[in-house]
């Protein structure tokens, strides 16, 4: 069967109707589980193949069953107490006879009642035994803030120890179907390894979107298991079925509407007047750093310092309260006390201020959660939108708007950042000041009580100012919108994440059941890249990503050349490469010898191109020429070796007027450099990065890992080719 066909005829019209009976009954006879002979109604239901079957309930009736349909055959216990069938000896497996089907019969049966004596039993299951072909896992989960997800991955060993298995948010389609049969380890034992038969991709591919309909339709599915799957050349039947409910509706979530998100948050981004709340003049307090960074950091919009008994504060009219300014206010900065924060934000609500930036700390990190609670709640009241609390501010530099009781920040340029921790914020600050790299926004979430990562993609999506986008987050509220947002946003302008807590919990107990798998951090991992987000692993990638990232153009096509003055760097960019999914050309023979003749005989062409570290200038410039015109390749990696011959600067200043002399022709290419050398070397990188060509000195690895998010997200947005 075709993938087409297979996918035509899971597309058909699902019979939801019956599904609704089964799980109408369950609900009424208070089960939160369905029975395997149930789960087959409800896979037939929504055209999932399943095996011959039959439920009996004498030895007799086993033994006429397994006849009828053919041996050999499986038994298993059906019973709404028994869930894990196998661990209580309610499986048997390979029954050849008539004999042999009478006896498990009765095995199965004594097993039960030894494993749970008020087991309700209804019955045995006799199934058609499936053999051959592919044994995969397909199942669902409900996470608490992604919500339904479907998973996939192959049987055994594979699943239950290595955790091969990747998962992505429903609804499915076609292509994310594929993309998860490709999305793990094992993927290449399903293409038909040292001449297995290869498994129906289409009819997996099916399989995965019908599950993902089913648990769409009736969100009271909370887990699902088909385990295993077998995958043949010709279909993909699901031999077992565990079907887990809850009828308790989730809390609906608290999401604004797309449009009052960008009106409120262009205005918090962009005031054109501020309230300070606890300014002050006495250094050292948070309220006086605040009402400095906004005077010194050039500001132009209104200042209004907020202060119970000041009259002026740093050359400013002072106010008792929010509500004694006559003017409009944009945001409220919070310098105060914690436990005045909920009397000073009713006023901002009765001001109509629609931005709340929430310094100050003491709440749900403290175990404060009530008063944190509180805080919601009257800002919903109000309708004002909070960003906080325990955060540094923020920065908007387009504005010269220093929010913060930070240093201030006045380098502008396209790349916007955020950080859940305010000690990661300090982190970005200074390298984006060290690396003289042009941000647009620097913002914290701190306890995200309202304002979290979607909002401020909302924001960037429209924000001419800013066009890369760079989160620290250590756990996403609400996932699923997130995504919903970075899906769309990700077309156009990079994301890139650090999702900290990688290791933090781990998975759960190694099993062969869906839930069970779904470590956190494995559906981080598949989200993220479901919605087009570059994942860093580390806040040396992420800022890393974020400087190079938006300075690199879109890549045309895979097809990646390493140049190099030494062998030695090219085999570790080599692998670099490898390590980052990019693809290094193969080298057609009349480009082999294109090159050859810049090259001494003793150097290699192929690819990489090691020109050797003896060779002048030109050299250099020739193969690099050569690179960067040659439509067949798409990206330059370039691997520099100090020499007397070729000087660090002398190397940078004749790639950077290769690269510009090709741009003036309209020939743009990524392009990245790796400097190998003494000291000098940190100057020519330097010079190179301030000239659009993402270098670093000591280093194969960085610069590699830079272009490779570039391709990250290309992919994604579907721009490669284009």
């Amino acid at each position: 069967m075709s993938q087409k066909s297979t996918a035509a005829s899971a597309a058909r019209t699902p019979d939801k109707a019956a599904v609704r009976r089964l799980l109408d009954q369950a609900k009424a006879a208070g089960r939160d589980a369905l029975s395997a002979p149930e789960g087959k109604i409800v896979c037939e239901a929504y055209g999932i193949g399943v095996p011959r079957e039959a439920v009996v309930r004498t030895a007799k009736e086993a033994s006429g069953a397994a006849a009828g349909m053919g041996f050999p055959v499986v038994l298993k216990i059906v019973s709404p107490d028994i869930l894990h069938k196998t661990e209580a000896g309610g499986v048997i497996v390979g029954v050849k006879s008539a004999a042999e089907a009478e006896k498990a019969f009765d095995a199965i049966i004594s097993n039960a009642k030894a494993y749970k004596a008020d087991a309700r039993v209804e019955g045995v299951q006799v199934q058609q035994m499936l053999a051959g072909g592919h044994e995969v896992i397909v199942g669902a989960v409900t996470d608490p803030s992604f919500g339904k997800l479907v998973a996939f991955g192959l049987g055994g060993v594979l699943v239950e120890v290595l955790k091969d298995i990747t998962f992505r948010l429903t609804p499915v389609s076609n292509d994310d179907a594929l993309n998860m049969l490709d999305g793990v380890a094992a993927a290449e034992v399903l293409k038909g390894a040292r001449g297995a038969e290869p498994a129906n991709r289409g009819a997996l591919a099916a399989l995965i979107q019908s599950v993902s309909r089913l648990v769409e339709d009736f969100p009271e599915i909370r887990e699902l298991d088909l385990n295993p799957v077998f995958a043949t050349a010709k279909s993909a039947t699901a031999a077992d079925v565990r079907i887990l409910l809850d009828f308790t509706p989730p809390a609906p979530r608290y999401r604004p509407a797309h449009e009052d998100i960008v009106r409120q948050m262009n205005r918090i981004m962009k005031p054109d007047a501020v309230a300070v709340i606890g300014a002050s003049s006495e250094d050292g307090k948070i309220g006086n750093s605040v009402m400095k960074n906004l005077i010194n950091g050039g500001y132009k919009g209104a200042i209004y310092p907020i202060h119970p008994k000041a009259d002026e504060i740093m050359g400013r009219k002072a106010y008792k309260s929010v509500k004694d300014v006559p003017g409009v206010i944009d945001i409220a900065v919070f310098a105060i006390p914690a436990k005045f924060v909920a009397q000073a934000l009713t006023e901002v609500g009765e001001k109509k201020i629609p931005g709340a930036i929430l310094i100050p700390s003491g709440f749900a990190e403290t175990g404060n959660v009530a008063g944190q609670e509180e805080l919601v709640r009257i800002a919903r009241q109000y309708g004002v939108r909070m960003m906080g609390p325990n955060i540094y501010g923020f920065y908007y530099t387009h504005k010269n708007l220093c929010a913060t009781f930070c240093t201030a920040y006045d380098v502008k340029g396209s790349v916007a950042l955020s950080s859940q921790s305010g000690g990661i914020g300090m982190a970005i600050i200074g390298f984006s000041r060290a690396a003289k790299m042009g941000v647009s926004a620097i913002v914290g979430l701190g306890n995200k009580s309202d304002i979290d990562e979607d909002d401020l993609l909302t924001f960037f999506e429209q924000d001419d100012n800013t066009l890369c986008i760079a989160q620290h987050c250590e756990d996403l509220k609400d996932g699923r919108a997130f995504a919903e947002v970075a899906k769309r946003v990700s077309k156009k302008k990079p994301i890139i994440m650090l999702k900290a807590g990688r290791t933090a919990q781990g998975a759960r107990a190694a099993s062969s059941h869906t839930g069970a798998l779904a470590g956190n951090d494995k559906i981080y991992e598949d989200v993220l890249k479901q919605s087009g987000v570059i994942r860093a692993r580390s806040l040396r990638d992420l800022l890393d990503f974020a400087r190079g990232v938006p300075l690199l153009p879109t890549p045309k096509g895979e097809n990646v050349l390493i140049i190099t003055g030494a062998g030695g760097s090219g085999v570790l960019l080599s692998d670099a490469c490898v390590d980052n999914g990019l693809s290094l050309m193969a080298m057609p023979p009349d480009l082999d010898a294109a090159f050859r003749k810049f090259i001494p005989p003793f150097g290699a062409a192929g690819n990489p191109v090691d020109i050797t570290g003896g060779e002048p200038p030109a050299t250099y410039k020739n193969t690099v020429r050569l690179g960067l015109t040659e439509d067949r390749i798409h990206a330059l990696i370039l691997g520099y070796w100090h020499t007397i011959v070729t000087p660090p600067m002398v190397f940078a200043r004749l790639i950077v007027d290769v690269v510009q002399e090709m741009r003036a022709q309209g020939i743009s290419k990524p392009v990245v450099a790796s400097l190998a050398g003494d000291i000098e070397v940190e100057e020519a990188a330097d010079y190179l990065y301030q000239h659009g060509i993402p270098a670093y000195a000591y280093s194969t690895e960085i610069p590699v890992a830079v272009l490779g998010a570039k391709y990250k997200w290309a992919r994604g947005a579907g721009l490669i080719g284009k």
